[in-house]
């Protein structure tokens, strides 16, 4: 009871400090892990340990499934190049460094261990970066370059992550099963994942009620995360097909009445998870620290402290070296920003947790994972706002430009749709879209709320028909009108985003009106 408390306290605690982190523009976290680190030193907190089997599950699969979802499939094939560099490089040579630092500053420690250390520690979390970034407006290519990123460095970090697990496990790995490996997981897991995205649709293609279909989505993540870990495959990658692919087929197949809700409880949850994450490292971290002899605790502290640097200096020597050459397609300002957004977060946390209790050095891994969490977020978190005001790097409007551009097609195709409706007079459409509701009212204020038996009632509720239909026919246009925009590249993921949220608040408008009965 007393840790359930502790949970509640800080999540609330954790929803103060996001409204905290918003008005100063800073990664929301930058405070939470600052809160985690107090959790741990509390004197009377109690301990907890998570199942390492499940960390991965619980916190990776819904936070990656979410930010896969509003990926920009056209944005990413534009900026593949930056996006591999980051995503293989970057990371590459960041376990590379740490794993040799850790190896250095522990001698004791075994290769395997060092470079699992690096592998939790190399991919950066790009939310914790977009989330200040987007706020300040910066280019929308430095954003997709971020975004793309953190979808695919989890991958490569984490299949490395699980070699050098299973070596430290068995004493050795072989090289010559290194490589087929590699490709099988690889293309197993994009073939996985398109199978899923095409059986989650189907099933969940007629589910109308809210609640089901957010239990439905819910269940069918973790479900694709388990399905993919029990065929040896790559979690991540497979999450990440799999919402990329579900994302192309759902705008079709949703209601406006089940994506609107359901988009709102995915952001409560991935926030909430994010909170869960550093309230449950906190506990594990204090019963670390309340065994360990105050030499120790110095020695933890500074190989945390010297990982936490040698992560950042590791990116930013990359991000500077692909600067120079003509390919990575950005400037050596942009290459200061991209290199300066390497925050640690929830991946780190949970792929930590997730070593086996009998890893070697597992409490000296995780408290430098923690480390190197909380000391990018505050460093480089709270450093951000001040950067980008610095270097000058400005919003472009090119998705300004495409939700102007969106908007015009739209509704360009609603009016072709409504002149195809009999008795249908385009140039009342907008209006009738209001004039629904407004009728709606007086007919119920007329009546007094009881049924109506003049016929002046009855052909009230035949002309909202007509009315509705003609909004029905224009809207479905519009959809169909901006799907294709997206699905040929005239507009990316964020501008059809915009353009769909302002089309599924008209719908809902629509629905009000016709689930009501004029009696």
């Amino acid at each position: 009871m007393q840790v359930f408390e502790i949970v509640i306290a800080l999540l609330l605690g954790g929803a103060g400090l996001a409204a905290v982190a918003r008005r100063i523009a800073t990664p929301y976290p930058a405070l939470v892990a600052v809160a985690g680190a107090a959790l741990a030193l509390w004197p009377r907190v109690p301990t907890l340990v998570l199942d390492p089997e499940l960390a991965l599950a619980l916190f990776v699969a819904p936070v990656l499934l979410d930010a896969a979802f509003d990926a920009s499939q056209r944005d990413l094939r534009v900026n593949w190049r930056p996006v591999t560099s980051l995503a293989l490089g970057a990371v590459a040579l960041t376990v590379v460094v740490v794993a040799l630092v850790a190896h250095a500053l522990v001698p004791g420690m075994p290769w395997a261990a060092a470079i699992a250390l690096g592998a939790i520690v190399a991919p950066p979390d790009a939310a914790a970066a977009t989330t200040v970034l987007k706020q300040l407006r910066p280019p929308h290519r430095l954003l997709v370059i971020l975004e793309g990123e953190s979808l695919f460095n989890d991958a490569s970090a984490l299949l490395v992550y699980r070699v050098a697990v299973g070596a430290a496990a068995t004493g050795f790995v072989s090289g010559w099963r290194l490589v087929p490996m590699v490709l099988f997981v690889t293309i197993g897991s994009v073939l996985l994942g398109l199978v899923l995205a095409r059986v989650m649709m189907v099933s969940t293609a007629h589910i109308d009620d809210v609640a089901t279909a957010v239990i439905v989505q819910f269940c069918g993540t973790f479900a694709v995360w388990m399905l993919a870990e029990r065929l040896h495959l790559s979690g991540i990658l497979t999450m990440v097909i799999f919402a990329m692919a579900v994302s192309r087929r759902a705008a079709g197949i949703i209601p406006a009445r089940v994506r609107v809700p359901s988009y709102a409880v995915w952001e409560v949850a991935v926030f909430v998870l994010n909170v869960l994450a550093f309230v449950l490292v906190g506990l594990q971290l204090r019963l670390i620290v309340t065994r360990l002899e105050r030499a120790a605790r110095i020695e933890y502290a500074w190989v945390a402290a010297a990982v936490c640097a040698a992560a950042i200096l590791a990116r930013i020597a990359w991000v500077m070296l692909a600067a120079t050459r003509k390919s990575a397609g950005f400037s050596p300002r942009a290459a200061m920003l991209i290199g300066w957004c390497g925050m640690r977060g929830t991946v780190t946390l949970a792929a930590a947790l997730a070593l086996p209790v009998a890893f070697p050095h597992r409490d000296l891994i995780l408290v430098t994972a923690f480390g190197v969490v909380l000391g990018t977020l505050v460093l480089q978190g709270m450093t951000l706002r001040p950067l980008l005001t610095r270097l000058r790097l400005e919003d472009d409007g090119a998705v300004e430009r495409e939700v102007r551009l969106a908007r015009v097609e739209t509704l360009r195709a609603a009016l072709e749709a409504s002149a195809e409706c009999p008795g249908a007079e385009t140039a009342e459409l907008v209006r009738r879209r209001y004039e629904l509701l407004l009728r709606r009212a007086e007919a119920e204020l007329a009546s007094d709320g009881t049924a109506a038996e003049s016929s002046e009632a009855s052909e009230l509720w035949r002309e909202l028909e007509c009315d509705a239909e003609v909004v029905r026919a224009a809207t479905a246009a519009e959809r169909q009108r901006l799907t294709a925009m997206r699905a040929d590249g005239t507009i990316g993921d964020a501008a059809f985003q915009k353009i769909e949220q302002e089309l599924d608040l008209e719908e809902l408008d629509l629905d009000v009106v016709l689930r009501a009965e004029v009696r």
